[in-house]
């Protein structure tokens, strides 16, 4: 009897020390499992701040140059309260940034085109054309240099948009929106705000712009803007000049793209204009096909160049740095040019100036019209995700992402340095008062390229006493397009 009793206490006490010992077990299972998934299973109200700091620590070309993102600054005793300091995502990513524009408005800025958005879907949307939209493209302008108020030029209207079916055309011009008076302190509020609103028209009398009581009532919706706007031939008497009006670099359209140069090709042009007066730019991948359809005769050679920050060019393999030249593409309708005419203006950037800037070392380029914005830098989107520049496993708590730079790029005779933008080889400025018809030869940019080209004497259409008046921004940006110039996914070394 004593032995049984004493054999139930010891199964008894063996229980005891083995639930003991199970939950001591579990206990430190459970830390090491939060510790060692830190960076997956954050708070909850940290996870968004932590994606941002890693993300811009990992990829951003300036990472070196900001200090909160050095390496380390995430495993200090105060991160946490850092990132807790920010309830706005929006800000952390903007005080990340080195020098951005909206710290350093006056021209000191240093970054001038990341981006943060909290839905990557519509990020995702706009970088292949699709955007909420009305169909009115315009510019913004201070309506004198030192003005505060605005100035709307309609330059264009897209195809089967709400304007198309409105009484709202190239050239017309508007002051007010809702009958508020456009200013470079309200026009975000008064053309971001709603979807829909009504844009005042003006007319100008010579020294003022004023109020004709028109007005056009607009509805934006979800709008896909194919960039292949105009492609003719203009026929001039030896000269058979093929005509490219091109409103963005999306690569969804790049067969539709190579469709319109075969239609060229099979004209027998022999020479070339290309129009990205109004073109801020987009995939890095279609500027070397277009670049390609240009000419054709360069199958193969390097185009341009990338580099990445410190951190990843230190990381990248001799075997993976060919990934970061961006080649002429073969077996495309090729032109074979070897004199390029471009139209830029104020609005004309990142992917547009790598056209010009790539094609210079190999070909002659005839810049037409007005210096371009000088965007030498790209990107790519970063996602809260295990690889960063995919969605393979992406955080399912929120749709944020980013669209920082992340390079810069030169062309194949490792020039680059075209931040105050690429200057005009025949400098016109499009005035209000002499807008033209797209497309039509006495349009004035167009009217100069033409006879740059036969040799003729260009119309005289510049009126020396209307003043360029400054550009602000244009329905691009506004519509969250932007000025970019962006890979599609990132080199195959990230």
């Amino acid at each position: 009897m004593l032995l049984l009793q004493y054999t139930t206490k010891i199964l008894n006490d063996m229980k005891t020390i083995l639930k003991s010992a199970l939950f001591l077990f579990l206990m430190a299972f459970s830390l090491q499992s939060c510790e060692d998934n830190d960076d997956v299973a954050a708070p909850a109200d940290l996870q968004i701040n932590k994606f941002i700091w890693k993300g811009l620590n990992e990829v951003y070309l300036w990472q070196a140059d900001v200090p909160n993102l050095a390496d380390g600054r995430n495993l200090k005793s105060d991160f946490d309260s850092y990132l807790r300091g920010y309830s706005k995502p929006e800000d952390l990513f903007e005080d990340l940034l080195n020098k951005p524009e909206s710290k350093y408005p006056n021209g000191d800025a240093i970054d001038r085109f990341s981006w943060i958005v909290d839905d990557y879907t519509e990020l995702e949307q706009e970088l292949s054309g699709i955007s909420k939209n009305n169909g009115v493209d315009f510019r913004l302008s201070r309506v004198a240099s030192g003005s505060n108020d605005l100035v709307g030029y309609v330059r264009y209207i897209i195809p089967n948009s709400d304007a198309s079916a409105k009484a709202i055309k190239r050239g017309d011009l508007f002051t007010s929106v809702n009958g508020t008076k456009l200013t470079v302190a309200n026009y975000q509020a008064l053309l971001l705000n709603s979807d829909s609103y009504t844009l005042n028209l003006a007319d100008y009398n010579g020294t003022a712009f004023v109020l004709n009581g028109k007005s056009v009532a607009l509805t934006k919706t979800v709008l896909e803007e194919n960039p292949i706007f105009i492609n003719k031939v203009i026929t001039s008497g030896s000269h058979k000049i093929g005509y490219l009006m091109y409103n963005g670099f999306y690569s969804e359209y790049d067969d539709r793209l190579n469709q319109a140069f075969g239609t060229l090709k099979g004209q027998g042009v022999t020479d070339f204009i290309l129009d990205l007066r109004y073109n801020g730019g987009g995939s890095i991948a279609t500027s070397a096909k277009l670049a390609s359809m240009i000419t054709g005769q360069f199958d193969t050679q390097i185009f341009s160049k990338m580099t990445f920050n410190s951190k990843q060019m230190q990381g990248i393999s001799a075997a993976d740095l060919e990934d970061l030249n961006v080649r002429f593409v073969k077996n495309l309708n090729s032109l074979n040019m070897s004199t390029v005419y471009v139209i830029t203006t104020a609005s004309t950037a990142s992917a547009s100036e790598l056209i010009i800037n790539g094609l210079k070392p190999y070909i002659n380029v005839v810049q037409i019209g007005e210096t371009t914005v000088g965007k030498n830098v790209g990107s790519f989107t970063v996602y809260d995700s295990e690889t960063l520049t995919t969605k393979k496993g992406i955080n399912p708590n929120h749709k944020y992402a980013m669209q920082p730079l992340v390079l810069k790029i030169t062309n194949s005779a490792n020039f680059g340095d075209y931040t105050q933008g690429l200057q005009p080889t025949y400098q016109q400025y499009e005035q209000i008062l002499n807008y033209g018809v797209l497309g039509e030869t006495s349009e004035p940019l167009l009217n100069l390229a033409i006879s740059k080209i036969t040799g003729s004497t260009a119309k005289k259409t510049f009126n020396e006493s209307e003043p360029n008046r400054p550009y602000v921004t244009d329905s691009k940006i506004l519509n969250g397009l932007r000025h970019g110039m962006y890979l599609k996914t990132a080199p195959k070394a990230f």
